[in-house]
């Protein structure tokens, strides 16, 4: 719910910036356990690459999806936590797959006996000696970059649930800020650009930290725009402040990019 708001708010970013709430492995699993079973393949192959990657982690070695066993066992294991997951167990379901892969895999390997035979987890780094192949290297290139893109898609959601609780101390929610965000792009952009100097101004965003308020007076001397455009903008210039100002590494971006808007509108 709170990526679905911050979507609406910055709905001018691409929707490429994050997956959309609908779209993120619970709530793909719990479609597939409610009975939508054609969403299991596409879940499946979408995390091939994750797949790939605790496969190979465990082994200490690049698994061919191929020719190794050990990638049947880790899909099947896959598939296994599809069935498995229980949202109220509060943990993500990455986290419970890359778990059952991982008992899967030590049945397998206790069953084969073929710890002596592991080969350094190195493989993956991007070994192009002898005997690694093409497809291994791009294979593990994408697992990676998988497996960074979902822990940068997590601490993006931290950081929204952050920021949440710190609106909150200002009497603002998401569901205000998508209600009263600017509707064209001109005056979001000269509203974010004030938001971010306000928080380049230690002395002004001492103001905002300490008084929870906007310190009208001397934002008005300072960016020339009248009290009312700043009253009636408040709650979103507020929102941008903090996050220019805060820890807030994963949304900085959203409002560091201004974009030309519609000449001749006002906020």
């Amino acid at each position: 719910m709170l990526l679905a708001l911050w979507k609406k708010w910055v709905g001018h970013r691409s929707d490429s910036d994050g997956a959309p709430e609908g779209d993120t492995p619970e709530a793909m699993v719990a479609s597939i356990q409610q009975g939508n079973e054609e969403l299991r393949n596409e879940l499946i192959q979408r995390y091939r690459p994750f797949i790939l990657k605790t496969a190979s982690r465990f082994c200490k070695r690049y698994i061919d999806p191929a020719r190794d066993d050990e990638f049947s066992v880790a899909l099947l294991a896959f598939d296994e936590a599809i069935n498995g997951y229980s949202a109220q167990s509060g943990g993500r379901f990455l986290t419970f797959a890359s778990q059952v892969i991982t008992r899967r895999l030590i049945d397998y390997a206790r069953k084969e006996e073929r710890h002596a035979s592991l080969v350094p987890y190195s493989a993956l780094e991007g070994d192009k000696g002898e005997g690694a192949s093409l497809l291994s290297q791009v294979e593990a290139k994408e697992a990676l970059e998988a497996y960074a893109q979902d822990q940068d898609r997590e601490t993006r959601l931290e950081e929204i649930k952050a920021l949440a609780e710190e609106l909150a101390g200002f009497g603002i929610s998401f569901a205000d800020l998508s209600e009263q965000s600017p509707k064209h792009l001109d005056s979001r952009n000269m509203l974010l650009g004030i938001g971010r100097r306000l928080a380049a101004n230690p002395v002004l965003f001492a103001m905002l930290k300490e008084r929870r308020q906007l310190p009208l007076k001397e934002l008005c001397e300072a960016e020339q725009v009248s009290r009312k455009t700043l009253e009636r903008n408040r709650k979103y210039l507020i929102a941008t402040a903090l996050i220019a100002g805060g820890p807030y590494r994963h949304l900085k971006p959203y409002i560091e990019s201004p974009e030309k808007g519609m000449e001749g509108e006002t906020p």
